[in-house]
């Protein structure tokens, strides 16, 4: 058995876009992001680290989203942040995609106590 929690399907998440997967589902103190940028899947927290924003609504281009309240800019390898008015980076989770699969393996720093 792989490691990881089934969360989707790679066609449940169209190209160019994001889902949210429910923090209860996945034991971490966030909700977690699944983006598809030109068929690459990550995963970041969902929350902009800036305001309460869903970055899952942000729009996303060449390995980066933008969050969709104020366009702070985030990597998607990384979580880090790149541009204001974010300061801090939002936690990566790693993701495995096998076949259609899509699994995340929670970052053991979020997950919940």
């Amino acid at each position: 058995m792989s490691e990881g929690i089934v969360v989707a399907q790679t066609g449940d998440v169209p190209e160019g876009e994001a889902i949210k997967i429910d923090a209860a589902a996945l034991g971490t103190v966030d909700d977690i992001a699944i983006f598809n940028d030109d068929g690459d899947f990550f995963a970041l927290d969902d929350t902009c680290s800036h305001e309460e924003a869903s970055l899952s609504d942000g729009w996303i281009e060449n390995g980066v989203v933008e969050c969709p309240l104020h366009s702070g800019k985030f990597c998607l390898k990384s979580g880090e942040v790149l541009s204001m008015p974010a300061t801090r980076d939002v936690a990566c989770h790693r993701l495995i995609v096998e076949g259609t699969d899509i699994r995340v393996v929670p970052n053991p720093e979020r997950l919940a106590s």
